[in-house]
């Protein structure tokens, strides 16, 4: 099956089609609407988890569309996840990654900043994160990302550019609804700084390290 000026060339009628990649709602809707034209259902199953997640076959799938294609394939996205939720219809599985994604990218965006400010006032590093992730702020994802970059593991687990595209979709989404998502916005400008210092091939952690006294300036500047 081929996807190709707004239809999918190869793609039988009945057949149920699924995305499981990070794409925009607006996307989203077309290609559904396109699998229609084509006498298909479509899924969007865009999943949560890091590469180790899905080796052991633990990832979790978001999925949005009609309950019955949900119940049709249910039994396939539990050969590869630890579960699958229907979260209702076209584009639900798709807002809830992008909203998923927006509050870890917050998240990295901040660690990054107190990570800058802990430099520049010379705190002992490895004590004051050694606070962080041991405290009320030390959620999972923070000590996950914390460690890595202490570690200076270069392992790729999601890619910093891909944040900064998950948080534009986030974004612009949230525009079209009529909110401004300011903190997304800010983690946003972090990501985009971090791409722009060639950080962006590197894992989404390297944000840690990307925020300099000398950004921060140019961006009051702004």
């Amino acid at each position: 099956m081929v996807w190709r000026e707004r239809g999918f060339v190869g793609c039988e009628r009945g057949a149920i089609l699924i995305e499981s990649s990070t794409v925009s709602v607006g996307y989203v809707r077309e290609l559904a609407a396109a699998a229609a034209q084509n006498g298909c259902e479509f899924l969007d199953a865009p999943v949560t988890g890091t590469k180790s997640h899905a080796e052991s076959g633990q990832m979790l799938f978001l999925v949005g569309g009609s309950a019955d294609a949900f119940a049709a394939v249910r039994p396939v996205l539990a050969a590869m996840s630890r579960d699958a939720i229907h979260l209702g219809p076209t584009g639900s599985g798709s807002l809830l990654k992008l909203i998923n994604n927006f509050l870890c990218g917050v998240q990295a965006a901040s660690l990054a900043e107190a990570d800058a400010l802990i430099d520049a006032e010379g705190l002992d590093r490895e004590k004051a994160l050694d606070v962080l992730t041991n405290g009320a702020p030390g959620s999972p994802l923070v000590k996950t990302i914390s460690a890595r970059a202490s570690a200076g593991d270069s392992t790729v687990n999601f890619q910093l550019r891909l944040m900064a595209k998950d948080l534009t979709y986030a974004v612009a989404e949230a525009r079209n609804n009529g909110l401004p998502l300011e903190t997304a916005a800010a983690a946003l400008h972090v990501f985009k700084h971090a791409v722009d210092t060639g950080r962006g091939e590197r894992d989404f952690s390297a944000v840690i390290g990307s925020v300099s006294l000398a950004s921060g300036e140019a961006a009051t500047k702004r």
